[in-house]
């Protein structure tokens, strides 16, 4: 039986946000739980891109973009101190944009149910984090301890930032029932109370990147009409129900019971750089050293420091590792289509329409993500990745053409058939080889580094060879 092209998007559909479910809702969930996440929804993607008719997704300038940023790739990749850690990466990266193509091609062959679709599962998902959140907090405040840590509180990741920039692409997405006007008012009262719980979560977590990323897309989205205005003011609103909701519980209640909270998130409240400054450095050195081709993909993570083994910085990053002149073809691309979204966002009227809002709220998790992936390892984290890169696909799809959708350029189509093909099947080989013996490395990496673990690939990430 052949299934149609609307079937095929529904089992990729069910597939990839089943695996994005379990990648942070099971108790195991962690760095390399999730990049085996990853793995497996770009599997899938390659799949579904096989099978699905192709369609232009890019206009010719970003598809020659691309293919420079993957072939200068290449040649970086050549010439690295490690060459299979950096081909792995770059893998990595074109296996990202599978999968932001094939979300994109999935709504371009469906219709406004699959933006439905997409929201309701953002609120199950939240929902279901929400509640591990509160059954956590009722046990810690019931346990009898005098100390309760709020870091405890967050499950699911193997570090509160990511955490963060999880809830940085979904707080705005979740203001969408919102705005809607068919959302009847007792839905409308049960999202905001969620949102008011989500942002509960934010404000104890003690995400700064999160803090930051939101707060410049409330700015620019007051100036983007009567729409954006609703939607910040729904955020204020929310964002002041969570800090009632946080004083509520971790200083009345808590002093009621005689708790001392450990991680108040008002300790995070600095302009300290939390010793970013040491790994820009590092980048920046690397820059000055190698300036046209990089040190090779990952290849931060090939020179041991005591804080990282990324920059937490996308720009640095990727000129240190990739090379200059495909960090400015990179950051030209996003301005490119982030300006794009911006035009299209500002030309519509003050009756908007479901889709016009759903861009809206994407555009605003994008712009959020994007700013905190100036402090913060957005573009590294596997599950940030999935998110960046269901929200670029959902965005690529909503774009309205204003020329007539043509066929994709033949040769630059089959070399990205292959391509993907190659990178998605490296990575399953890499998830195979290295899998089965991951946490004996990481406490290995422990016991003789005497230090914390670096998440990049792995959640032990450095792959300097005298280090692993």
């Amino acid at each position: 039986m052949t299934l149609s092209v609307q079937q095929r998007g529904s089992v990729f559909l069910v597939l990839a946000l089943s695996l994005l479910l379990l990648g942070i809702t099971l108790s195991f969930s962690g760095h390399d739980w999730q990049r085996v996440v990853q793995v497996g929804v770009g599997v899938c993607a390659v799949v579904y891109g096989l099978v699905t008719p192709a369609g232009r997704l890019v206009d010719r300038p970003t598809a020659i973009g691309l293919a420079l940023v993957l072939g200068l790739g290449l040649v970086s990749t050549w010439l690295a101190h490690q060459p299979l850690w950096a081909l792995t990466e770059w893998a990595l990266m074109l296996t990202c944009g599978v999968i932001a193509a094939a979300f994109a091609r999935l709504r371009r062959n469906g219709d406004q149910a699959l933006d439905q679709a997409l929201i309701l599962f953002v609120l199950l998902l939240c929902l279901i984090k929400t509640l591990q959140y509160g059954y956590a907090g009722v046990l810690a405040f019931t346990s009898g301890d005098t100390t309760l840590d709020t870091d405890l509180l967050l499950g699911g990741f193997s570090n509160k930032r990511f955490y963060g920039q999880f809830q940085t692409f979904t707080l705005p997405l979740l203001a969408l029932p919102l705005l809607l006007a068919s959302t009847s008012r007792l839905t409308r009262g049960l999202v905001f109370a969620l949102l008011c719980a989500w942002w509960l979560i934010a404000i104890s977590g003690g995400t700064r990147g999160t803090w930051l990323g939101i707060g410049v897309a409330a700015v620019i989205l007051a100036f983007l009409g009567a729409a954006g205005r609703r939607w910040l003011a729904w955020q204020v609103a929310a964002l002041c129900g969570g800090l009632f909701l946080y004083w509520l519980l971790f200083m009345v209640l808590a002093r009621y019971l005689g708790l001392e909270i450990a991680s108040l998130s008002n300790d995070r409240l600095t302009t300290s750089l939390s010793g970013r400054e040491v790994i820009w450095w590092q980048a920046w050195d690397m820059i000055r050293e190698r300036p046209w081709l990089g040190f090779g993909p990952m290849h931060f993570a090939d020179i041991p420091n005591p804080i990282a083994a990324h920059p937490h910085q996308a720009i640095l990053q990727w000129a240190s590792e990739w090379g200059v002149p495909s960090a400015l073809c990179v950051s030209l691309l996003a301005l490119r289509g982030g300006w794009a979204t911006l035009r299209v966002i500002h030309r519509q009227g003050p009756a908007r329409s479901p889709q016009d809002l759903l861009r809206l709220c994407l555009f605003a998790a994008l712009l959020g993500a994007t700013v905190q992936a100036m402090v913060d390892g957005v573009i590294v984290m596997p599950y940030s990745q999935l998110w960046l890169a269901l929200v670029v696909g959902w965005l690529m799809a909503l774009h309205p053409w204003h020329t007539p959708v043509v066929e994709p350029m033949p040769l630059l189509h089959r070399a990205w058939q292959v391509a993907a093909v190659l990178a998605v099947a490296l990575l399953v080989v890499v998830v195979y080889r290295d899998l089965p013996g991951s946490t004996e490395r990481s406490q290995h990496y422990i016991d003789t580094a005497k230090g914390h673990l670096q998440p990049r690939f792995w959640v032990q990430g450095v792959i300097a060879p005298h280090i692993r």
